[in-house]
């Protein structure tokens, strides 16, 4: 038999178009043809269970990659169905058409469609990009087939005849362009197939043709398709100096071969994500984890994903053990179709912020395009997306509820997917809601629920001191009567019960703290009132907050430093009050002039802790606008370049130098005292800018030499 004739294709530049743009990587074509050769044994197996063929004595499926640097060739070799000369014509002369699909449509009463990875029949001419021309020598399971040899040099033309194969199965012969004779380099043969076939369901061996390498074996090792070069007899050794130690020498010895250097095996056609999770170890996890991705850092934890149905999909996803400091928060997912590697990090199927983890997944019902390395987008990818993230939520919950030790301890680690996940995906969110969790001044972990409750007891006993004066009486109210005349009634406990009243009906604040050294005063203020609050330094935490206000309408965070509430105020009569706003009002318009900011606000409080001086709040909504600002291209400019609202003075009248500065106003050291005020408080709040540091430090020589005098 020999047949001349021209490809049948829909187009004359079918193959331009397949070099330049059906594949992204050259390196593809590798998967491509195992993965068919994988096909091909799946196959004849099928015909096998069926009872349409017997499959000989000893069958072992493999795939054999076969290099030679000097030919410039390299042949994939399987012991699969093999084709006959017509379906050469239907699979390989006419393009396009799928062997794998007409396959399954044959016999899909009869076959599992899910263990074909082949799907559109043009993965055998991705060969051409890295190809001068190809060969094709094949022989069918078929009784009375012949064998068909088939060449083509990346045209339209191609040649079919009769062939000299003897054994079933396929051998594809590729002729390398000069250019790409990297691909029959061991080396980068080994990492192309390694990246792509790793886990593919059949055994793949790697070699070069004619090898000339040995390796020395056991013979207790010796396997039957081994070649020995040479028999290594065991040195003597004297003889032992009695029989039994004799003996247990002799038994020792054994020979050695000098054999020609075996195929290497290139991947795992068991892997661990096949398993049902009650049948692997935590050390087979680990295992797995140091061998897919390289790192030897222990992860935190695992979930192992297994269902079948709506849909099948199998996979492991690990949550690395990352330090944020000097490390990039990136994953890599790496996805698999029937164990044949697709590509990492397909945003589709694997939820934004999962990206962050490392893992794999497999699912056979992916809806691939044509190259298989992106998908056709439609719902069904969106359930699948959905389904991960379900079963990641329901894995840290269940950690957080029967396992809270070690979730605490994990915490740190994984707090950057959970809250990137919750500024990505409401569900999530509201997932997670209640297994979110706070470090608080004591580095205690507390859940969102809990966090809630920290400070109630100080508020609720605040709220019953303020009607108590700085001197612990009770403060009379005034209250007008039914007739319009004002009464006056001892008010503490009404107050009380009003105040808590109106708690119950406001949002709960959380305090937060973003720099313990910086924000350190207001944190001592904290403590010595038995108030907590929590530490969220991360640049994430800003707009994961927000996240979690717009979701629980009852809640609002707060910066200790924010606002200086009821608990440490003491209690000021009416009369000190109305002397306070007089003071407030001289002292405002002095430090105004002095700074040059119009928009500062002074106040003057007594605070229970005299040791302060002075402290600078700005309002909640004012730094998170800073904060934005700076977080869309401000150039990391300091909060006083960003303006100057929304900050309050509070002079402590109840430390004496704001008493000083307050007996004697007239004084020409209060604008010098009250400039050092102002910057002392800063400093508690932030870092000072280059002109205002220099200045503080002249100001503090300008006051230590008055001291000195």
């Amino acid at each position: 038999m020999e047949k001349k004739g021209n490809l049948s294709i829909n187009s004359e530049n079918m193959f331009p178009i397949i070099k330049k743009w059906l594949y992204s990587d050259h390196d593809i074509f590798y998967r491509e043809v195992i993965s068919n050769a994988c096909d091909a044994i799946t196959k004849i197996k099928k015909m096998d269970m069926m009872g349409e063929y017997t499959l000989p004595d000893g069958f072992k499926p493999r795939v054999d990659v076969v290099l030679n640097d000097k030919d410039k060739t390299i042949k994939i070799i399987d012991n699969g169905i093999g084709m006959t000369a017509e379906e050469v014509e239907e699979y390989i002369n006419q393009v396009a058409f799928s062997g794998a699909t007409d396959f399954l449509n044959k016999y899909k009463d009869k076959a599992n469609a899910d263990q074909i990875i082949g799907h559109f029949g043009l993965g055998f001419y991705s060969t051409f990009m890295v190809s001068d021309y190809v060969e094709i020598d094949t022989l069918s399971y078929k009784s009375d087939a012949a064998s068909v040899h088939w060449t083509c040099d990346g045209g339209s033309d191609f040649e079919m005849k009769d062939g000299e194969k003897k054994e079933v199965g396929t051998t594809i012969t590729l002729h390398l362009s000069d250019d790409c004779l990297e691909f029959c380099n061991e080396y980068k043969a080994r990492e192309v197939i390694e990246k792509y076939c790793s886990f593919m369901p059949y055994e793949i061996y790697l070699s070069r043709e004619n090898e000339e390498g040995t390796e020395t074996i056991k013979e207790s090792e010796k396997r039957d398709d081994d070649i020995v070069i040479e028999v290594i007899e065991p040195e003597k050794k004297e003889e032992a100096k009695s029989d039994s130690e004799n003996k247990e020498e002799k038994k020792e010895e054994e020979k050695k071969l000098k054999i020609k250097r075996r195929p290497q095996l290139l991947n795992d056609t068991h892997p661990l994500w096949g398993k049902t999770p009650k049948d692997c170890t935590d050390e087979e996890y680990k295992e797995f984890y140091r061998k897919v991705f390289r790192d030897y850092k222990e992860p935190l934890f695992w979930i192992h994903l297994n269902m079948d149905y709506p849909f099948n999909l199998k996979g492991i996803l690990y949550f690395p053990k990352i330090n944020m400091e000097f490390e990039s928060a990136e994953g890599v997912i790496k996805l698999y179709n029937n164990q044949v590697f697709i590509a990492d990090n397909i945003k589709e199927v694997i939820p934004e912020y999962l990206m962050l983890l490392k893992g794999v997944i497999d699912c056979p019902d992916l809806p691939l395009n044509v190259s298989r390395s992106a998908l056709q987008n439609d719902g069904f990818v969106k359930k699948i997306s959905d389904y991960i993230s379900k079963k990641v939520a329901e894995k840290l919950a269940g950690l957080c509820k029967t396992d809270k030790e070690n979730y605490d301890k994990y915490w740190e680690d994984i707090s950057p997917f959970i809250k990137y996940g919750c500024l990505k995906d409401d569900k999530f969110c509201e997932k997670m809601n209640d297994y979110i969790l706070f470090k608080n001044l004591e580095g205690k972990y507390l859940t969102l629920p809990e966090a809630l409750q920290i400070n109630k007891e100080a508020e609720e006993a605040a709220a019953a001191e303020e009607a108590k004066d700085e001197n612990g009486n009770k403060v009379e109210a005034e209250v007008v009567d039914a007739d319009g005349n004002t009464v006056k009634t001892d008010s503490a406990d009404n107050t009380a019960e009003t105040k808590a009243d109106d708690k119950e009906k406001e949002p709960r604040t959380i305090y937060y703290v973003t720099d313990e050294q910086q924000q350190s005063q207001y944190i001592n203020m904290f403590k010595a009132q038995k108030m907590d609050a929590f530490i969220l330094n991360h640049n994430i935490d800003v707009p994961f907050i927000q996240q979690l206000e717009s979701k629980n309408q009852d809640i609002r965070f707060q910066r200790i430093d924010a606002d200086l509430t009821d608990t440490f105020r003491s209690k000021t009569s009416k009369k000190a009050e109305k002397e306070f706003e007089e003071i407030e009002k001289n002292i405002g318009e002095k430090m105004k002039k002095a700074l040059k900011n119009e928009q500062l606000v002074v106040k003057v409080e007594k605070l229970k802790d005299k040791k302060i001086s002075s402290m600078l709040t700005v309002s909640e909504e004012t730094r998170r606008m800073q904060d934005m600002m700076k977080m869309y291209a401000a150039n990391g400019m300091m909060m006083g370049d960003l303006g100057m609202g929304g900050q309050t003075l509070i002079l402590n009248a109840n430390h004496p130098l704001v008493k000083y500065v307050m007996d004697n106003q007239d004084s020409d050291n209060v604008s010098t005292i009250c400039e050092q005020l102002y910057d002392l408080a800063r400093i508690q709040n932030a870092p000072l800018d280059a002109d205002s540091m220099t200045k503080f430090i002249q100001r503090s020589n300008e006051i230590m030499m008055l001291l000195a005098k």
